[in-house]
């Protein structure tokens, strides 16, 4: 009993080369026919079952660092693209406002130029350099003076008609005053009618007012006044205003009445300063012996 126990205690069985040497024989066997028949499909497709979930959980937390990585580098792109286009919009928004400041522009210049080619009197175009500060002058620099030949007393418009009248000049500057400064005065003509008054500025950028009109005077609302020409400072037959309200109170001897200006006092950047007409006959002298015979009658009377 105890040499059979002894016997199996040290018989070990086949060398570890021979073991090595069947079982690689054995892979190579299974390598053939499961390249050969495929006989090995189901057992590797039921063990590929079992292990995934455990495959799963080994690449959880990789994935989970490369989706936080991810979101937080996505989130600083995101931030820098949403810069960009901020910045790229509000370029493209003042870029489109300058484009429509210089389309009307361009419009108002190609009107003064098609204004320089009906007129007959001359003309020379130019730009407003700032408007005076103080709110209650009515005041604006022209970037044109004494070397383009502006002289004061002339006249500024725009293509719709009278702004104002060159006041002071300067070498390369000038200044207008205008037609609503207060009580600044245009000698005027209702084009309906043709009744001459004399219109005046009110202070205030959108009014002028026509005074000492008799309560019966030929005017009404939506009336259009131009220059009479009568003063030889302004072209007759320029838009000055239209009127836009009649006050008849019996209590007072006179009229009021309220006009808008016609040209934009304080829209436009282009203007035409206007050149001044021709002189007006000058009234002619009596003769002495003339005026000395009528002084006498009188005396005789």
């Amino acid at each position: 009993m105890e040499s059979t126990r002894s016997y199996r205690f040290f018989n070990r069985g086949p060398s570890t080369a021979a073991r090595l040497a069947f079982f690689g024989f054995l892979s190579m066997l299974a390598l053939f026919i499961d390249a050969r028949y495929k006989s090995f499909e189901p057992v590797r497709s039921a063990i590929q079952f079992v292990v995934y979930p455990f495959q799963r959980l080994t690449t959880l937390p990789g994935l989970a660092w490369e989706g936080v990585d991810t979101y937080f580098t996505s989130n600083h792109q995101l931030q820098l693209d949403n810069n960009q286009l901020q910045l790229r919009q509000h370029t493209a928004a003042v870029q489109l406002q300058q484009l429509q400041v210089l389309q009307l522009e361009n419009q108002q210049l190609r009107k003064l130029l098609d204004l320089l080619q009906q007129v007959s009197y001359p003309m020379q175009t130019s730009e407003i350099a700032y408007i005076e500060q103080d709110f209650f002058k009515r005041k604006i620099i022209l970037d044109k003076g004494l070397a383009s030949n502006v002289q004061a007393g002339q006249i500024v418009m725009d293509d719709i008609g009278i702004i104002g009248q060159i006041t002071h000049v300067y070498p390369l500057a000038s200044e207008a005053t205008l037609i609503t400064h207060k009580d600044h005065a245009v000698p005027v003509q209702v084009l309906r009618s043709g009744l001459r008054a004399v219109v005046f500025g009110a202070g205030n950028i959108s009014e002028l007012t026509l005074r000492y009109m008799p309560m019966n005077a030929d005017i009404v609302v939506g009336d259009e006044l131009v220059t009479s020409g009568i003063d030889g400072t302004y072209p007759a037959g320029i838009r000055v205003a239209k009127v836009t309200k009649v006050e008849r109170d019996p209590a007072y001897p006179f009229a009021r009445i309220v006009a808008t200006p016609a040209a934009g006092i304080d829209k436009n950047k282009q203007l035409l300063i206007v050149a001044s007409p021709p002189r007006l006959t000058e009234r002619p002298i009596e003769p002495i012996e003339k005026s000395n015979k009528k002084a006498h009658s009188r005396s005789g009377r």
